[in-house]
């Protein structure tokens, strides 16, 4: 006799551990993995700037996500070549945190989803995104990247817009009001970013887009502000302190420093009150950023193991994000998760193991070291232009065209809806709706894959039918949304017969509301004075009526081992 053993612990810095201790970590390997780092890191730095801006805070705090987040991720996750950092799927969710609650309040948020992941890592959910449909996956991220490109056309197009309102709609109509306040500075240096960034993988060139493009769109506006033309940059928007009481502009020189998130001034300047509503009122933001967090996360993993046929650690890259977020919120750091773009890239670059991620973190953190006076040079609508350019990447339209061509209407309808919902709303309830659409049409579809078959009507068969007697065969499972109609057809079919034999050897279910349909199926019969006869039971619905303490009665219930028998009459069980 077996016993169930009881399921492993989720272990730490599983990918590290396997693809640099259990395999001989060699100098060729390592410069690969130093190659794909850097390469890593180039992109990283301009996209980790452009999602902080995009997420309503200053544009180091997406630095220090790459730095802190990218380096605690890559030691203790499941995932061999992931890339964590900022993306652009958290800024629907973050933007209004920030806006509601200040810098502190995102970053308080950012922790509490962090210990949500590794809850859910612990709880051993990492199969989760097999229970997400891809109509509900395409739908949530095409909705996101609807709502990232529109926040993008504020600072692509130079618009003066005062107070940015919550909702898309109310977006959509702030901009179109804004709209002749355009800048034709901004415009142009923007356009330019885009044009590069579109025409650039044409040369067929090893280094990224994403550092030729902004470099253009960084020299045309200083070309432009030498001219005496405006256009708004980094060190134009933000300025920091730091602790000595200087002043700067653009992005601070040093590396992140540890802090108290919940001491950082609100939205106001002001402190924010933590206490136990202000917590209730961030809870449903940072189950949301969980919950983005492990599906982005654990995607991008698939979508790894896809090009590299190695096996990722679902646990534990869930209880690596979420120790990631934990960590970086107490050194400025927001919400992170894996890049399936960066990682993807990663991966092309030749990366062999976690250490290039690290690598890729500290080419972020000597950027901010000595880069930070050059970046604050970089143009806001050059940002906006490599976000757009992610958002379209994200919507992965060609997906959604293919799904539409090709999948039923019930897909194409949770897809239609999970878009809108997510543009309208939020993604939270949008996969939320979504998923329980799914499901409910799912099992419409099931439930009519359960039909009555009349073998009394087949030449085997019409001869060994007695008299006033009735033979069917019951062919899907008999769950509660097939079992009252199945038997409602049947005590239809059955007046004005004595005998009513059903074949179940196709029946595979027979769940609680299967079960009570029989029941009252089984008492109708027994009053209508109907002998029904049940032939080749599969295991587990004869399970389900042993356990209800369902027994044969002589003359009007009996169970038979074969269809021969059960016509027969033959050797019913006592």
């Amino acid at each position: 006799m077996h016993t169930q053993q009881a399921p492993l612990p989720v272990r730490l810095a599983v990918a590290l551990r396997q693809s640099c201790l259990d395999e001989p970590y060699t100098l060729t390997r390592l410069g690969r993995d130093l190659v794909a780092g850097i390469t890593v890191g180039i992109i990283a730095i301009p996209l980790a700037m452009a999602l902080a801006i995009a997420s309503g805070v200053p544009p180091q705090h997406g630095l220090y996500t790459a730095i802190i987040a990218g380096i605690v991720i890559a030691v203790t996750g499941g995932s061999r070549y992931s890339v964590s950092g900022p993306t652009a799927a958290f800024v629907v969710i973050l933007y209004p945190v920030a806006q509601q609650f200040g810098v502190g309040g995102l970053l308080v948020a950012t922790l509490i989803s962090g210990c949500f992941l590794v809850a859910m890592g612990m709880a051993r959910l990492g199969r989760l995104i097999e229970y997400i449909p891809p109509s509900v996956t395409l739908g949530f991220t095409g909705g996101i990247a609807i709502v990232i490109a529109t926040l993008q056309i504020k600072d692509f197009f130079g618009l003066r817009v005062a107070d940015m309102p919550e909702t898309y709609l109310g977006k959509v109509e702030a901009l179109a009001q804004a709209l002749p306040s355009w800048q034709w500075g901004d415009t142009l240096v923007g356009v330019a970013t885009l044009t590069v960034l579109l025409l650039w993988p044409r040369l067929k060139l090893p280094v990224p887009g994403h550092l030729p493009a902004v470099l253009v769109g960084a020299g045309l506006g200083i070309a432009l502000h030498g001219a005496g033309g405006e256009v708004a940059t980094i060190g134009s928007q933000f300025h920091y302190l730091l602790p000595d009481g200087s002043q700067g502009a653009g992005i601070p020189p040093i590396a992140p420093s540890l802090l108290l998130p919940w001491s950082l001034p609100g939205p106001d300047g002001q402190p924010v009150n933590w206490d136990l509503a202000a917590i209730e009122r961030l809870l449903p933001a940072a189950f949301s950023m969980a919950m983005l967090g492990a599906i982005e996360s654990l995607l991008c993993a698939v979508v790894l193991d896809g090009m590299t046929g190695r096996k990722h650690s679902s646990n534990a890259e869930l209880v690596g994000q979420g120790l990631g977020n934990i960590v970086a919120p107490f050194f400025g750091g927001i919400t992170a998760t894996a890049a399936i773009a960066r990682s993807a890239a990663n991966v092309r670059a030749g990366a062999s193991s976690p250490v290039s991620a690290i690598i890729h973190a500290l080419v972020v953190l000597a950027a901010v070291m000595v880069l930070a006076p050059w970046l604050s040079w970089l143009p806001l609508s050059a940002m906006a232009a490599l976000l757009l350019l992610v958002a379209w990447n994200m919507s992965e339209a060609h997906k959604v065209i293919e799904l539409i061509r090709r999948a039923p209407g019930s897909d194409v309808l949770v897809l239609l809806v999970c878009l809108s919902l997510t543009v309208i709303f939020d993604m939270v309830i949008a996969i939320t709706f979504g998923v329980i659409l799914a499901s409910l049409l799912f099992m419409r579809e099931i439930a009519r894959m359960t039909r009555l078959q009349n073998l009394g009507q087949h030449k085997r068969h019409q001869h060994q039918v007695p008299e006033q007697g009735l033979l069917y065969r019951v062919n899907g499972p008999l769950f509660f949304a097939a079992a009252e109609r199945v038997f409602g057809e049947l005590a239809e079919q059955v007046q004005g017969h004595r005998l009513l034999v059903l074949q179940l050897d196709a029946v595979s279910i027979l769940d609680a509301g299967g079960l009570s349909a029989f029941l009252h199926f089984e008492q109708q019969m027994a009053k209508a004075g109907v002998c029904l006869r049940i032939a080749e039971l599969q295991f587990q619905p004869l399970k389900t009526l042993a356990r209800a303490n369902v027994a044969p009665v002589a003359g009007k219930l009996e169970f038979y081992g074969s269809l021969e028998e059960a016509l027969a009459g033959e050797h019913a069980p006592g």
